[in-house]
């Protein structure tokens, strides 16, 4: 189990304040990440999701959730689930982005990113799929992010 995952559970034993404990760290790694004022809500091996609150520091001129936070949102959603899911002689590094803006992100959202087991075998490529739901399960944005994958240095 990476370190990540082992320290997410542990939090998670305490329910209200580990889960904000470890979101809060997670998000400091990346500080930008605390614009979006995240919640990780569930990671686990090839599965993260990330609650992206609505609030007037992300809105857009139509007073939205600006598309820039959905992808922030998505980009933290990948990493958690990248360091959650890669095995421990590998690394990653985000190659490229692509999303469609789908509907307007008008609540928070829940970014989530979800790979395959089989994605993780070696050195090379990973799609991470990504998409962003309002809370009425409408996908707002959805997209992929590809990750090089390679070998750890010794």
């Amino acid at each position: 189990m990476s370190a990540i995952l082992d320290l997410y559970r542990r939090a998670n034993r305490v329910p209200v304040v580990g889960r904000g404990a470890f979101s809060l760290a997670f998000a400091l790694k990346a500080p930008y990440f605390l614009t979006i004022a995240p919640t990780v809500l569930d990671l686990r091996p090839n599965l993260a999701r990330i609650r992206v609150r609505k609030w007037w520091g992300v809105h857009n001129h139509i007073g939205t959730v600006h598309a820039i936070a959905v992808c922030n949102g998505l980009e933290m959603a990948m990493g958690a689930l990248a360091e959650a899911t890669i095995p421990p002689h590998l690394r990653w590094l985000p190659k490229g982005m692509q999303v469609d803006y789908l509907a307007l992100s008008d609540s928070t959202l829940v970014a989530i990113a979800e790979t395959d087991p089989s994605d993780w075998t070696g050195p090379g490529e990973v799609a991470v799929r990504v998409r962003a739901e309002r809370r009425d399960g409408v996908v707002v944005v959805q997209g992929v992010i590809r990750l090089h994958v390679s070998e750890r240095r010794r």
